[in-house]
């Protein structure tokens, strides 16, 4: 018999998809840059630096709000609406930051900015899980990891093209959360049903796999920590502004470096074996960030902390994943999301603190103790359970909504313990 040709991808599918892909990305590049240029314009008001921690705090737990209200949002109003009403949320958000001046107003502000990214992820997630094919599963995926990581660098290097002192720097960031709406608005793409809201049942999830429930805190404290006071940390290392956004952008480059290696060995040996490796080589980064003097190594060390400290977020939940029965996966998920934003809220305002008590070097000390405390659980948990026989495959997974498990369950199996 003749072999089976290959499935084409309808022209309408790709059309759909770059729709999303193209929304999802000035969404990125309209909230991304907010946490970064609010710490610059704090800085530049006064504020201190426990004040900016705090609008870091407050993005997480709109973040979280969001996660959770916008799948019923959606049941109500459809997916379309849905992420309108998420860019409008955002667009607001931004507008007003020059109208109030004030470290407890911009906290507020920062909460529907945190709700308006996360409720823009689950409306896209949402509507891709339901539209994506066997056939083009593979490039959709790969296409959105892509497009996820150039949004995240892009949002970053946008701050040093703004001026954090003037209100038209907000305008700029409004601007992209109006602009997302063209791509769907314009798609002849027609919204998916509704998909079910996920349980959330975050002590099961705990039982099931300690270690990686530690690791995606950690990694929520580490990358809120980073990505929300980190600025500070650049301005008072004797960074300039076009520096600090090279700063930032480093780390998500050398994330995305380390994506195949860490992969590869995650998928090869016992994955608490490479989260132990992963946080002991981030304590290392984080203690040549600590010292570093000079512009040339606190850059260098940035991509090293982005190799060493992102990929735990993904090995963590690969290694959840491996225990979890499969009418369990998307509740998880869900669980996964709530234990990364809880280490994510509590990480600014904590570590905006020790800055204000012990200087700039102190955000990566908060760091480096992050992370010693995951290596000890890690190293206990690992006298207390073995390794499961059936292993999930390692993927890098975006920290955006409860949805997008699905679509990672649709592509492969999970093992059982």
């Amino acid at each position: 018999m003749p072999a089976t040709a290959p499935a084409i991808v309808p022209l309408s599918l790709i059309v759909s998809f770059g729709a999303l892909f193209l929304s999802i990305f000035l969404v990125q590049l309209g909230s991304g840059a907010l946490g970064p240029l609010d710490a610059l314009a704090g800085s530049v008001r006064g504020f201190t630096a426990s004040e900016i921690g705090l609008l870091g705090s407050a993005h997480f737990a709109g973040y979280l709000l969001g996660c959770f209200v916008m799948p019923a949002l959606i049941g109500r109003v459809g997916h379309g609406r849905g992420f309108a009403a998420a860019a409008a949320v955002g667009a607001i958000g931004a507008l007003l930051h020059p109208v109030f001046d004030t470290p407890l107003a911009w906290a507020g502000l920062r909460i529907l900015a945190g709700f308006s990214i996360a409720s823009a992820y689950t409306a896209v997630e949402s509507w891709m899980q339901a539209k994506v094919e066997n056939a083009a599963r593979g490039r959709v995926f790969g296409t959105y990891r892509v497009v996820e990581l150039l949004g995240q660098a892009a949002s970053q290097g946008v701050i040093a093209l703004l001026d954090p002192a003037s209100y038209v720097a907000y305008n700029v960031v409004a601007l992209f959360c109006c602009l997302c709406l063209l791509p769907l608005t314009l798609s002849r793409s027609v919204p998916p049903p509704t998909p079910k809201a996920p349980r959330l049942r975050p002590l099961k999830a705990l039982r099931l796999a300690p270690t990686a429930a530690m690791a995606i805190a950690t990694a929520g404290m580490t990358s809120a920590a980073y990505r929300m006071v980190g600025p500070l940390y650049g301005i008072e290392s004797g960074l300039g502004q076009a520096e600090v956004a090279l700063f930032l952008v480093l780390v998500v480059l050398g994330a995305a470096a380390a994506q195949v290696p860490v992969g590869w060995l995650a998928d090869r040996l016992d994955r608490r074996h490479v989260l132990i490796a992963l946080s002991l080589a981030t304590v290392a980064t984080a203690f040549w960030l600590a010292v570093a003097e000079g512009t040339g190594a606190i850059l260098a060390g940035a991509f090293a902390f982005g190799a060493t400290a992102w990929p735990v977020f993904s090995v963590a939940s690969a290694y959840a994943n491996d225990y979890a029965p499969p009418d369990f996966v998307v509740e998880l998920n869900a669980a996964i999301i709530l234990f990364f934003s809880l280490g994510a809220i509590a990480s600014p305002l904590l570590a905006a603190g020790l800055i204000d008590a012990y200087g700039a070097p102190a955000l990566f000390g908060f760091v480096m103790a992050a992370h010693l405390v995951l290596v000890a659980v890690a190293v206990y948990r690992m006298t207390q359970r073995r390794v499961p026989e059936r292993t999930t495959p390692y993927r890098y997974l975006p920290r955006t909504s409860l949805v997008l498990s699905r679509l990672f369950k649709r592509e492969g199996g999970h093992g059982t313990d």
